[in-house]
């Protein structure tokens, strides 16, 4: 029933760990761990030798199993910081690692996983969301040997990456949660400023066709471009920056953070949204969703009624709608996990 509310081993495991060092004070030190499949093939039949996925952990590995998925281009200390993790990971509240077994694996192009920058630039593979999926089932499957999980759960990219593990794998899991996500295909602003934030690397000369010397400026514009199109809620930008001088002050930081990414690595990722689609097969999900979006989320829209009208085709649904404020923050709201830390708790308790 819907309530549509608005409101043995074929790889190898690295076994050196390392504690994260953004790890927020009140948990246990998270540990740290790469696995490696030996080959590993794409859907565009490319084929990779020894792809590297890395990941944390927290909790007892004995205990119920919860894949967590990150956005795009998002560290994992994103989960620990204090308005995700103070918020879920606690005593008694809805993921309480001493109940559950916290895994949280970078995908493919991100961080300390395998990635375009580590060499191959842009003869790497070309890797999309399915793909990150199959490496992430391979990690859960091949490399920590869990056969079932009590919840899959991602923000943005992760997000996306929930509904396609509820199609792909639909007995893999007790309970979906995909935040700031829908299953359509991407289209509208969500796709036409991802496309602009390729195009604009692309054009710049100092790209030179991925074979740069050091990144491109445009690599940073057209970030912060998309960042502030597509992040950020409309109420809370005018909240923070009511005036033209507020509103430079802004614009002024982010212009002098320095370059921590990857100009090639920045194409391949967003480019690996291109093709996604869950819609087709949305009735393969058999596990319980809570869908949570933010009704000021800028990639998108609950104007465009997407989800209301394809819910009648998963068998248990609920769609949670955060209402828009100043202190949420458009696409950017999941990571305030106050806003929705009791759904989910609710969540979590039903059988």
């Amino acid at each position: 029933m819907f309530n549509r509310m608005i409101s043995g081993v074929a790889s190898a495991i690295l076994l050196t760990l390392s504690p994260m060092t953004h790890a927020a004070s009140q948990l246990p030190t998270p540990q740290e761990a790469d696995w490696v499949a030996k080959e590993f093939r794409f859907n565009s039949g490319e084929k990779l030798n020894d792809l590297r996925i890395h990941y944390i952990t927290l909790g007892d590995k004995n205990k119920p199993a919860v894949l967590l998925l990150h956005g795009t281009n998002q560290p994992l200390s994103a989960f620990l910081a204090p308005g995700f993790a103070a918020e879920l990971f606690g005593p008694g509240q809805a993921l309480d690692i001493s109940k559950y077994f916290i895994i949280i694996p970078e995908g493919i192009g991100s961080g300390k996983s395998t990635k375009p920058s580590d060499g191959l630039k842009m003869a790497f593979p070309h890797y999309d969301y399915d793909d990150m999926v199959t490496a992430q089932y391979r990690l859960i499957k091949e490399g920590l040997g869990i056969s079932h999980l009590r919840l899959v759960m991602g923000y943005s990219m992760g997000g996306m990456q929930t509904w396609l593990w509820g199609e792909k794998y639909p007995t893999m899991m007790d309970k979906l949660v995909p935040m700031a996500s829908q299953p359509n295909e991407l289209s509208g602003r969500n796709w036409m400023l991802r496309r602009m934030l390729i195009e604009s690397i692309k054009g710049d000369p100092a790209w030179a066709e991925g074979n740069y010397q050091q990144q491109p400026p445009a690599l940073k514009t057209a970030n912060i471009m998309f960042s502030i199109a597509t992040t950020g809620g409309t109420l809370a930008y005018q909240h923070k920056a009511p005036t033209h001088a507020l509103a430079d002050k802004l614009v002024d930081e982010r212009l002098a953070a320095p370059v921590t990414a990857d100009a090639n690595d920045f194409i391949y990722i967003w480019n690996s949204s291109a093709n996604y689609n869950a819609m087709p097969n949305l009735s393969r999900i058999t596990a319980p969703m809570l869908i949570i979006n933010s009704a000021d989320d800028e990639r998108n829209p609950v104007e465009t009624g997407i989800l209301q009208g394809e819910l009648h085709q998963i068998k248990h649904a609920e769609l949670f709608v955060i209402p828009a404020s100043a202190e949420t923050s458009g696409h950017g709201t999941m990571m305030q996990a106050k806003f929705y830390h009791q759904k989910l708790q609710n969540f979590m308790a039903k059988d």
